[in-house]
């Protein structure tokens, strides 16, 4: 890994252990309003940003509430679990430290709405390792677009064959390899039955941040 001058990392599932909470929230916030998930409902809402996942709660679920409202029931009931619950997976803060004692430019590129990312950042010490904080909904894309991968790299100043990008979810895997960048996958539970496939696409697979030090 020699040749990577920028890493561009998610944070749920990939830097902090959260993909369980999404889908328990999402349930949660369903069932509060007397509604009952599909057992296809963690899988479906797995690739949404903020917006896509609130819409389809109202047309697949008939969730009558305005977006916007939709959207802060669920978070409010996110940022609890986050600030409460959450913990980094094993070696992220070694990781980052060692990437920024080589000089790496790193940014975060996230599904999860800001007002919940930068509390969990700032409780876990990590806002400084970062250049930006990227969030699918500002930035007006999903990560089953390569718009917001291409923008981190564009931001850091790094070309995308030397620009690493670090996942936990096929979906955004598939994207960020197929615009060009170096991608490495990073086991999480929540995609135990995509893991065969998650391998075969990374240049690099790791069962947790900390492993990446090997190839530091």
């Amino acid at each position: 890994m020699q040749n990577i001058k920028g890493v561009i990392f998610d944070l749920d599932g990939t830097l902090i252990d959260s993909m369980w909470m999404w889908g328990e929230v999402a349930e949660n916030f369903l069932l509060s309003r007397g509604v009952t998930p599909r057992p296809d409902f963690r899988a479906a809402i797995r690739p949404f940003n903020a917006v896509e996942e609130a819409q389809y709660y109202i047309n697949e679920y008939g969730v009558d509430l305005p977006l916007e409202e939709v959207i802060t029931g669920r978070d409010d009931l996110m940022l609890e679990f986050l600030t409460r619950d959450v913990e980094l997976k094993a070696g992220t803060m070694s990781v980052l430290n060692a990437l920024q004692e080589r000089g790496i430019k790193m940014c975060i590129a996230t599904a999860t709405e800001r007002r919940l990312a930068e509390p969990v950042l700032q409780l876990h010490e990590m806002t400084d390792y970062f250049e930006r904080v990227f969030i699918c909904s500002e930035e007006n894309t999903s990560k089953s677009s390569p718009d917001m991968f291409i923008r981190a790299a564009e931001f850091l100043g790094t070309d995308i064959g030397y620009t690493l990008v670090v996942e936990d979810i096929l979906c955004a895997i598939k994207t960020a390899k197929k615009a060009g960048f170096i991608v490495a996958g990073v086991y999480d539970k929540a995609s135990d039955d995509h893991q065969n496939e998650i391998k075969a696409l990374c240049d690099y697979y790791w069962k947790y941040p900390g492993e990446m030090l090997e190839y530091l």
